[in-house]
């Protein structure tokens, strides 16, 4: 079954087409659009070789932009399918699902209007994922699409780990509560990382750090998620980035009194001047930032420091919440290819017994390895997350 799975953002939608045969699981293409709405927008994809190429396509909306998608896929020269007609199915990620979706879901009517209905908690995700799903229903309208909510693996967090301790009607009126986000990715490293060590999911707790521009973690037992370190929206928890994550909201409204910020101007802050970028002043690049130490400069040092820190902490905090840890895994950008975090943040769980093999870790890139030596009574793991074969998966089994 050849499933087309859309990432679609404020500007941008990520692409990839899936043929899942069986146990045999094969991406036939891959790229994205960028800069849609700007003059400058363009497409960037794979070739079969592995070679990667850029076609400029002007100024284009999300309908435009899924056009010179499909145009792609069917290309005699670039392509890899036909026609249109081999697509048997789309499946879309959805940032946020609110207390309306814990599992993916076939998408009709009712489906479209409870996304709609999370505009308001998701305003700079939801709308543009929802692009997406018009746009197929434009140029595809008898394929049948899938949406895979973000927030749909956290729901099954005990209340205690969801609520805030705000006044309760803001939970009843207005849905304020701790959503958590990256869901889709958390499920396919808990998953894969036991099919990896040979053990049953259901005997394990397990720590997920999908670390990143944008980063998370997720305590979890069993399968299920029992706490995760976003909230409402994807600002709270770690440092990103760009985005501060925990901080005394105290000292935010402070700042809005005392420089007159409207709540726009201080989203702004919070989500695209703070975190790495924030705080080092110099880029919200991990390469950047290893550069600038090396030329030792202090703010840099700093931003590594606290966002190790930040990591360091949240371990501590789910092993106590799950009475200990079997497994600690890392994903994600940073977590996957960055050795030195992982090796900076281990040096510090070892009063958990966690101790990793060196060696291994510095020579880890982006591939499925252990890392923790063969003393440490925690496996730590490096294990790259796939969140559209997730996606693709998920379709394929509601389509059917």
């Amino acid at each position: 079954m050849k499933i087309l799975v859309l990432n679609s953002g404020s500007s941008s939608v990520k692409y990839k087409l899936i043929d899942l045969e069986g146990s045999k699981d094969e991406t036939l293409a891959e790229g994205g659009v960028e800069k849609i709405g700007l003059p400058d927008g363009f497409l960037k994809y794979k070739r079969e070789d592995g070679s990667k190429a850029i076609d400029q396509l002007g100024h284009i909306d999300h309908l435009a932009a899924i056009k010179a998608i499909l145009a792609k896929l069917t290309d005699p020269t670039d392509g890899c399918i036909k026609s249109y007609d081999e697509i048997e199915a789309v499946g879309h990620r959805v940032v946020h699902g609110g207390e309306k979706f814990s599992e993916s879901v076939l998408i009709d009517d009712a489906v479209k209007a409870k996304i709609r209905e999370c505009y308001d908690i998701a305003p700079l995700h939801n709308p543009a994922n929802m692009t997406g799903i018009e746009a197929i229903d434009e140029l595809m309208p008898d394929v049948p699409q899938v949406a895979v909510f973000d927030t749909a693996f956290h729901q099954t967090m005990p209340a205690k780990a969801y609520m805030y301790a705000l006044p309760y009607k803001f939970y009843q009126e207005d849905g304020v509560r701790r959503y958590g986000f990256h869901g889709t990715s958390h499920r396919y490293v808990s998953g894969r990382v036991c099919e990896f060590l040979g053990v049953n999911i259901a005997d394990q707790r397990i720590i997920t750090c999908h670390i990143g521009n944008g980063a998370s973690m997720a305590a979890v037992v069993g399968g299920k998620c029992i706490d995760t370190s976003m909230g409402l929206t994807p600002v709270e928890g770690l440092m990103m980035g760009t985005r501060v994550g925990d901080v005394d909201p105290g000292a935010l409204t402070f700042l809005m009194t005392k420089h007159g910020l409207t709540a726009d101007e201080l989203q702004k802050i919070i989500n695209k001047e703070s975190g790495v970028l924030g705080v080092s002043g110099v880029s919200s690049d991990m390469r950047e930032i290893d550069a600038a130490i090396a030329a030792g400069n202090e703010r840099a040092r700093l931003a590594l420091d606290m966002y190790m820190l930040r990591i360091t902490k949240y371990i501590g905090a789910y092993a106590a919440e799950m009475g200990g840890v079997d497994i600690i895994v890392f994903t994600g950008g940073v977590g996957e290819n960055q050795a030195s975090v992982r090796a900076d943040v281990c040096a510090s769980l070892g009063f958990m017994g966690v101790e990793i093999d060196k060696d291994i870790n510095a020579a880890t890139r982006g591939t499925e390895t252990v890392i923790s030596s063969a003393a440490s009574r925690v496996k730590v793991c490096v294990i790259p997350t796939d969140e559209e074969l997730t996606i693709a998966r998920d379709t394929r089994e509601l389509v059917k």
